[in-house]
């Protein structure tokens, strides 16, 4: 047999330590595959975030009346539609366009055609009626006459008063008063014509006050009362003042809004019927914050408020109730009165965080003065 050369000896050894190797099944700890231990790598600690500086200011408190502002028009405090109560040729019409008149003032009568003289006649029978009842009252006194022969006699003398009466009656539908103090707005006929019963005769009008009517919705329906104080600026730029007079408590079916009326003094009667007009309401005064609509934001819930930072320096939020807008910025209520409100930095923060808060600077201060007067302007 020929001598095995040195390098077939060699792969065969390789071959079976080899063997022995793979069936001792240590070769998982080969190579990259280190110990479980060693292969983990390990995590950096976490570093706490940053604690955000913000600005603060303790809130301005004051007394503030809701306001709210409805569109309407000015109308009559009464207004009458006078019509003939007789029929008859118009014999005295004092009265024209523009006329000022006194409660009980003619504005129309007719010609008596005989209606006076019925007057004179019943009141004529009616004195004779009274001096028979008297004689007959003195002779049943007496007992010269029949107790029926009074009762006739007074029989008389009411049937002789309703005469009268009736008499009067007629005469005085012959005529057509004022039924208020007011102004003559509409004359609708002409002295001397001939006008039946029912035909129209005249239109006045009781302007003082004068009245501003409106309708308020639902929402704001609970802040209006009888009695509250109340602005109207009329269309040509003139604006008074008046009282809440009536609130009503039936909603009109169509809009679901309810009729509001505001009298307001009109003296000299400068204010007519009529006119548009727009009705600032106020309600009763509650204690509400004044801020710029710059510090307004919003919650994770899409709430509309304002962020502040309570005693721990935790940020805190406060929905509010938008009161007014005035020109010093948004009046707010819901607001409590002992927390700092965030002025600068609340875009960056949400509730919850812990904040360094400062007091806001004078720079701060005078920029969020100058976002609350451009707003309104």
């Amino acid at each position: 047999m020929s001598k095995l050369k040195f390098h077939k000896v060699a792969a065969v050894a390789v071959l079976v330590a080899t063997a022995a190797w793979v069936a001792t099944g240590e070769f998982t700890s080969v190579g990259s595959a280190a110990t479980e231990e060693a292969a983990t790598p390990t995590k950096p600690e976490a570093k706490p975030a940053p604690v955000r500086t913000v600005a603060v200011i303790d809130p301005p408190r004051l007394q503030h009346a809701r306001a709210i502002k409805v569109s309407g028009y000015t109308d009559a405090n009464q207004r009458a539609s006078l019509a003939a109560r007789a029929a008859g040729i118009i014999a005295d019409l004092p009265v024209k366009l523009g006329t000022r008149v006194k409660a009980g003032d003619l504005i129309m009568r007719l010609d008596a055609e005989g209606k006076q003289a019925a007057v004179e006649t019943a009141k004529q029978l009616l004195s004779q009626r009274e001096a028979e009842t008297a004689a007959v009252q003195k002779l049943a006194q007496s007992g010269s006459v029949a107790k029926l022969q009074l009762d006739n006699a007074l029989s008389a003398l009411a049937a002789a008063r309703s005469q009268l009466e009736a008499a009067q009656a007629d005469l005085a539908r012959n005529e057509v008063l004022a039924p208020f103090d007011g102004v003559v707005d509409k004359v609708s006929v002409e002295l001397g014509s001939s006008i039946q019963v029912g035909s129209p005769v005249a239109t006045v009008l009781n302007l003082n006050p004068i009245l501003a009517i409106g309708e308020v919705s639902e929402r704001d329906l609970s802040h209006v009362s009888t009695g509250h104080e109340a602005d109207v600026r009329l269309v040509n730029g003139l604006e008074v003042k008046g009282t809440v007079r009536y609130v009503s408590h039936d909603a009109t079916a169509a809009t679901r809004t309810y009729r509001v009326e505001v009298a307001v003094p009109n003296d000299d009667g400068r204010i007519p019927a009529g006119m548009t007009a727009e009705i600032t309401l106020r309600a009763e005064p509650v204690e509400a914050t004044v801020l710029p609509r710059s510090v307004i934001t919003l919650s994770a819930g899409g709430d509309l408020g304002i962020r502040a930072v309570d005693a721990d320096n935790k940020v805190v939020f406060y929905p509010i109730d938008i009161v007014d807008d005035s020109p010093n910025g948004l009046v707010l209520g819901g607001i409590p009165a002992d927390v700092k409100i965030i002025v600068a930095g609340q875009e960056l923060i949400t509730e919850g965080d812990t904040v360094k808060p400062v007091e806001a600077d004078a720079e701060t201060l005078k920029k969020l003065a100058g976002e609350a007067a451009g707003g309104t302007q």
